[in-house]
């Protein structure tokens, strides 16, 4: 009886440890770092894995050819070109923060393939009166 239970419990520890190294192994995939220009420019090796880079857009760095379109993200003093393939949303301007996805390459350019628009949690409603069409 006591090795019944030392099997059972032997195939137990077994099976949860294979559902583990499943479980991580598949996460290692879908996780994106968080990094800075001044980091990714600081440690190269590690901006050639998929990371998410912040910023803001560099006023005057913005232009677009075809489906490409280029420009500079900026934070703490430190800026970095980003390649971007396909237009971001509408809400995508320069002096706006942004986030986007991607990696670098050798030549020192970030690679992106999604962009997201930062904002501000503030919700303010327009400061124009609206006057009700019935008012007349």
């Amino acid at each position: 009886m006591i090795r019944r239970r030392t099997g059972r419990a032997t195939l137990a520890v077994v099976l949860l440890a294979a559902g583990a190294l499943l479980v991580t192994s598949a996460l290692r995939d879908t996780l994106t770092y968080y990094r800075t220009p001044g980091e990714v420019l600081g440690d190269p090796a590690a901006a050639r894995e998929r990371v998410r880079l912040g910023g803001d857009v560099v006023p005057g760095s913005l232009r677009r050819d075809g489906d490409l379109v280029v420009f500079r993200l900026a934070e703490g003093g430190h800026e970095i070109t980003v390649e971007q393939r396909g237009a971001p949303t509408g809400t995508f301007r320069e002096g706006e923060g942004a986030v986007v996805e991607g990696s670098l390459a050798v030549d020192g350019t970030f690679r992106s393939d999604h962009v997201v628009v930062r904002h501000g949690n503030e919700y303010a409603p327009s400061t124009s009166p609206v006057e009700p069409a019935d008012a007349r």
